[in-house]
């Protein structure tokens, strides 16, 4: 009988907590739409380097109609960015994004696995229970940091006789890029979650212009 009251003041308090749940979806908005446009800005400024990564079956997506596939992706991405940032068609412009998502991560990014930045210690890797109960996948995640640290190690070794070491980490630790697929799956599931909510209440376009029309319909 004495738990009841105390579960239901916390539940009325975390309930009071949904007038800023605009602040969520702003929050998305935000930061995904400088990933989007700096991207689609890449490849605008870059757009026939684009063209050939797109068609190239060696070195890049083998895909056909290259330049029209650039086109897509490119407005898509730099578009896409602009109006997640108003927070204007903002469910609408979730599917195209999270299908280039879907592309980045399964014709890119795929067989590098799951990590974007290739971890070299396998005793604070995160797959560690999954290999603990042996899913092959984390068992070789694990090898592969086991491999990453000993590369790691030969560099530093490397740059602290031959270069200025405390100037080349200056602005951060050496690292091993992977280029997994964990950057992609995570735009992805953000995006995701803004098709679902849509870019929020007051702070995006969508809400004022969703007001305004159920105004006028009245």
């Amino acid at each position: 009988m004495t738990k009841m009251p105390f579960i239901h003041r916390l539940n009325r308090g975390l309930n009071a907590t949904r007038q800023a749940d605009f602040l969520a979806p702003l929050l998305l908005r935000l930061f995904l739409a400088p990933v989007f446009i700096t991207a689609g800005l890449t490849k605008l400024l870059a757009f026939e380097s684009t063209v050939n990564w797109m068609g190239n079956p060696d070195w890049g997506l083998g895909l056909p109609l290259p330049w029209l596939m650039a086109v897509l992706a490119t407005a898509t991405e730099l578009v896409g960015g602009c109006l997640l940032l108003f927070g204007l068609a903002t469910r609408l412009i979730a599917i195209p994004l999270m299908a280039t998502m879907l592309v980045a991560a399964f014709a890119v990014h795929w067989d590098n696995g799951w990590f974007a930045i290739a971890p070299s210690d396998p005793s604070t890797s995160m797959v560690r229970p999954l290999a603990a109960i042996g899913i092959p996948a984390a068992e070789q995640s694990l090898e592969n940091s086991k491999a990453v640290g000993e590369r790691l190690s030969a560099a530093r070794q490397i740059l602290r006789e031959h270069g200025n070491y405390s100037w080349l980490t200056g602005k951060g630790n050496i690292v091993i890029l992977n280029n997994g697929i964990e950057f992609a799956a995570t735009y992805f599931i953000m995006l995701l979650s803004l098709f679902f909510t849509g870019g929020g209440r007051y702070c995006s376009a969508d809400y004022w212009i969703g007001r305004r029309w159920l105004s006028n319909s009245d």
